[in-house]
């Protein structure tokens, strides 16, 4: 149960921030949902084998590289949901900062109240 409101929750906040950035467009609520499901699948079986195949480069970078490694996972989500566009790498970048941080803050709100 709980992996589902934190699904709806990241659904939430990828409407709430296309709604703020000028660079992303999600059409619906749907396209959101579907946006959120396939950024969690994306990061569970795509995002550690970018991680792997890229960590001489992370390595160099003191892993900064990781962060244009998520800027392809939201380019990936992008090509993946019909509703959902990004105008650049910028908005990408930007876009992925701020839901990571947004979930962080909300999933550890949400797992205080459950305990």
């Amino acid at each position: 149960m709980k992996n589902i409101i934190k699904l709806f929750l990241t659904a939430a906040l990828v409407m709430g921030l296309s709604e703020i950035l000028p660079g992303i467009q999600t059409t619906d609520y749907v396209s959101a949902v579907l946006v959120a499901l396939s950024l969690s699948v994306l990061n569970f079986i795509v995002k550690p084998i970018l991680v792997l195949l890229t960590l001489p480069i992370t390595i160099l970078t003191l892993g900064v590289f990781l962060l244009v490694i998520n800027v392809l996972i939201i380019y990936l989500a992008d090509w993946l949901v019909a509703g959902f566009k990004v105008n650049s790498f910028f908005w990408a970048l930007i876009f992925s900062l701020l839901l990571a941080f947004a979930r962080s803050f909300l999933f550890k709100i949400l797992d205080k109240s459950n305990t």
